[in-house]
């Protein structure tokens, strides 16, 4: 077979180069560089890259050498150069002075940049507002040097620069300490882990996901093993076993209290503004704090726009607006604006939202008051938010950016009827709005060090008033939170493999929380105000190979109120090994001032029992949290393997934060849970269809010293997690399918009642049945004209209709009999999406 190759490609080499003199049929021209060296019994020298895409007729058999080489310069553009007799030199010609133009680019904005400074031996110019320059009379031989504040110094030879008739030249901004991209495509592409295990998600780029038409950012985070939210809402989200009041959510640098809209179906931020989504589970940076099980790191983009652009779209669910907008040349504004649409059209997609929230709540139970008739009616309901951002590079190492975002959730019910034969009329409602802003000045002192200063404001309501027309009674309930801060940081570069970040952070929280009855005249009003100061420092150490990342710090939080220093250590090891693998080592310890309790079952209407409290060191004290993991993950080509086994324990904790519903639920005690787990990924890229398999085991348990027993499973402890899911695009078209099963979650199982009192079983000693979804996606881009591009899709979540129970919890009838309550999971719901940008 061997010998059979080589006879082919010889008589190939023979023949086309005689069928091409006769036919004027164009050859490579190294295939005709091998023809003449035959013939004259010469050797030609030459770069590969040089002659790689030169294709010529032949010259005649019957031209000498000279003339061979004359016709090779004439159709070629190469120059041909004896060294001797029997070697000949195939170069580019080189004119000894040429003239050179160009554009100054940024690789990431494609924004043009002005103020350059261009140097070409001697000679130096600028590059003008359009990011043009011109030099003249230099010689092809030199290397241009272009340099610029805030980016990384460009060296381009000369020769190099002049293959475009104008040079393009993209300059990348100096970022004192790149993140080191470890593993990339995390199970879809712009998913990527760094350096620091903290996992990057790039929502610009980012493929689609399973049942989501939209982008949401805390959907997407769902699909990162050992994630997952048990009763399926972005605002109740579980990171290795932990409650969702445990998760630090950022956005722009800004603390959030509230995630959701629809009370936590969707996310509450406008995914077409995020930029990308950073996700630390362990290892967080030192310039962190709170958060005990998880940091969410929402960012939207950070660049001056020269160009306006925006889009709109709008789904079964709301419609959206986002603009970018320049000022000026240095000046510009992000707006987007987002409002549901059950005020004009409750689609079938809102219904089962609807009654997924607000069943078996105030909202939709109707009341009987013995012989007279008293119902709910004219329910509205509707969510809205508002984002705004101001971007001013005042100079190319001074940047301002101001922030604004606004949520907004309502709902209000009539309760009307007769009582007492007199027809009674009262609208009850619940209001739930978060307002955030923030300014930050960056300053870039030189390309080893770089300052940030940042003030912010953060601050959330909840209000209730719940009329019961049957009892004459009127009940008010308020939870406010208003959080404000300062943050100052500096990171030095001390060598091209070490720096150092440092600095300091002050917050004031404070929380209330207000109960008002009519009847009969009750009034209780907490508030509590808690001040903390902290210092942190942190080295950032990465081999010149970057084979080895060692982030190693410690952060020390003060809390004025009651007079305690808590220490943070933290660490974050990455090393890769025999090219392919590569070993991870993350450890923290962090502590959390505020928590989400339940007070009572039927808080807020029943639509949202959470509330807002701070520590006070007594009944509530501050959580602190300890966690380490070790990964190893193997990645070549398109396939990867990830393994990562964890242990948490988190103490502080309070028994009103974790939603009991059994014997414990009207009984306040502070315990601890630890979770071991282990997570698992297989992802598979072939060409352009992406397949992953994720699996998560996790062992979580509550210890409460005062409970009996004091040990027994954590109400998240879901043991087993599976999710298998593919993805497809081809072109503008992209399918998404994928399959979620869990085992169920524990709950206590209701014996009977006693004398109107539930008597119970062990603690979670049972659990619901398992959890299983199939969703699928689809999505299809198209253009309307030059710059105005469209794009709809659809999908389906829960495409079996899968009966899948979320919780039970048990009652007592009027008659003493005992009557359990399950609460199910959406079931088959479709929704679809159009939108357009420009």
């Amino acid at each position: 077979m061997n010998r059979f190759c080589a006879i082919l490609v010889f008589v190939q080499f023979l023949y086309y180069p005689l069928s091409a003199q006769k036919t004027g049929e164009k050859l490579s021209l190294q295939e005709v560089l091998n023809v003449i060296e035959k013939q004259y019994g010469v050797t030609f020298t030459y770069a590969d890259e040089n002659i790689s895409d030169v294709f010529v007729i032949p010259p005649s058999p019957s031209f000498t050498l000279r003339q061979t080489l004359d016709y090779l310069r004439q159709n070629s553009e190469l120059d041909y150069v004896p060294v001797s007799e029997e070697i000949i030199s195939v170069g580019k010609p080189q004119p000894k002075f040429i003239d050179l133009c160009g554009t100054i680019t940024d690789a990431e904005s494609k924004e043009v940049i002005s103020g350059a400074t261009i140097q070409v031996g001697t000679l130096a110019g600028i590059s003008n507002e359009r990011g043009f320059f011109q030099i003249k009379n230099i010689s092809q031989s030199d290397t241009l040097l272009v340099r610029y504040i805030g980016f990384v110094t460009l060296q381009v030879p000369v020769d190099q620069a002049i293959k475009d008739s104008c040079a393009q030249i993209f300059m990348r901004q100096n970022t004192i300490k790149l993140q080191e991209v470890i593993v990339s495509n995390f199970i879809l592409r712009g998913i990527d882990i760094n350096s620091d295990g903290s996992i990057r998600i790039d929502a610009k780029t980012m493929g689609i996901l399973p049942g989501l038409t939209d982008p949401d950012v805390l959907q997407t985070i769902q699909a990162m093993p050992g994630i997952q939210s048990i009763n399926e809402t972005v605002s109740d989200i579980n990171v290795r076993g932990g409650t969702n009041d445990q998760n630090l959510i950022f956005w722009n640098g800004i603390k959030m209290y509230q995630s959701g809209h629809f009370f936590g179906m969707i996310s509450g931020f406008n995914p077409y503004l995020t930029e990308k989504v950073v996700l630390i589970k362990n290892g967080t940076t030192t310039a962190l704090s709170d958060g005990v099980s998880s940091t969410i790191d929402i960012l939207t983009e950070d660049r001056v726009n020269s160009k306006f652009s925006g889009g709109a779209g709008i789904n079964m669910i709301n419609a959206d607006i986002f603009l970018k907008i320049p000022l000026a040349p240095k000046v510009s504004m992000q707006l987007s604006g987002r409002k549901s649409i059950s005020d004009l059209v409750e689609t079938p997609t809102y219904e089962q939202y609807f009654e997924r929230v607000f069943g078996d709540t105030d909202v939709t139970d109707d009341i009987s008051g013995g012989t007279d008739s008293i119902g709910d009616s004219n329910q509205q309901f509707n969510f809205y938010d508002v984002t705004a951002k101001l971007l001013y590079d005042i100079t190319p190492r001074d940047k301002l950016r101001a922030n604004f975002l606004s949520i907004n959730n309502k709902i209000s019910y009539e309760e009307s009827g007769y009582l007492n034969n007199v027809y009674q009329s009262k609208t009850s409602g619940l209001e739930q709005h978060s307002l955030a802003g923030a300014i930050k000045y960056h300053r870039l002192w030189s390309n080893k060090v770089q300052t940030n200063a940042q003030l912010y404001f953060s601050g959330y309501n909840l209000e209730a008033i719940n009329f019961d027309v049957s009892y004459d009674q009127r009940l008010i309930q308020e939870n406010k939170v208003m959080d404000t801060g300062l943050k100052l940081d500096t990171r030095i570069a001390l060598s091209n493999t070490l720096d150092i970040f440092t600095g300091y952070q002050f917050y004031e929280v404070g929380i209330s929380n207000l109960e008002d009855i009519n009847n009969p005249i009750f009034r209780r009003l907490i508030k509590r105000v808690v001040r903390s100061h902290a210092l942190f420092g942190e080295a950032n150490y990465t081999s010149k190979s970057n084979d080895t990342n060692l982030r190693f710090g410690l952060r020390g939080n003060y809390f004025e109120k009651f007079n305690r220093f808590i220490p943070e250590p933290r660490v974050a090891f990455n090393q890769k090994f025999l090219s392919h693998f590569s070993f991870e080592l993350l450890g923290e310890m962090k502590s959390q001032s505020t928590s989400q309790i339940i007070d009572f079952q039927n808080d807020f209407l029943g639509v949202e029992k959470r509330r807002w409290v701070l520590s006070n060191e007594e009944d509530i004290p501050i959580a602190q949290s300890k966690q380490i993991s070790a990964g190893l993950r193997y990645q070549q080509g398109g396939f990867l393997i990830s393994v990562d086994g964890y242990n948490k324990f988190v103490e502080g904790i309070t028994s009103s934060s974790q939603g009991f519903q059994n014997q414990f639920q009207y009984v306040r005690s502070a315990g601890s849970y630890d979770v071991t787990g282990v997570d698992v990924l297989l992802n598979q890229f072939i060409g352009k269809l992406t397949t992953w398999l994720s699996y998560s085991f996790a062992d979580n348990k509550y210890n409460f010293a005062e409970f009996n027993p004091s040990i027994f499973p954590n109400n998240f402890d879901i043991r087993h997690t599976a999710t298998l899911g593919s993805s497809y695009q081809r072109e503008n078209f992209q399918v998404s399918a994928g399959i979620n099963w869990r085992t169920g979650k524990p709950f206590t199982q209701g014996l009977g009642v006693d004398n109107g009192e539930i008597q119970y079983d062990i603690p979670n000693n049972s659990r619901l049945q398992n959890y299983l979804r199939l969703d699928v996606s689809a999505k299809y881009w198209f253009r309307f004209s030059d710059g105005v591009k469209g794009e709809i899709g659809a999908s389906i979540w829960n495409l079996i209709n899968t009966e899948n129970v979320v919780n039970v919890f048990f009652q007592a009838d009027e008659n003493n009999n005992l009557k359990s309550i399950q609460q199910y999971a959406l079931g088959f719901t479709p929704n679809v999406m159009f939108r357009v940008s420009f």
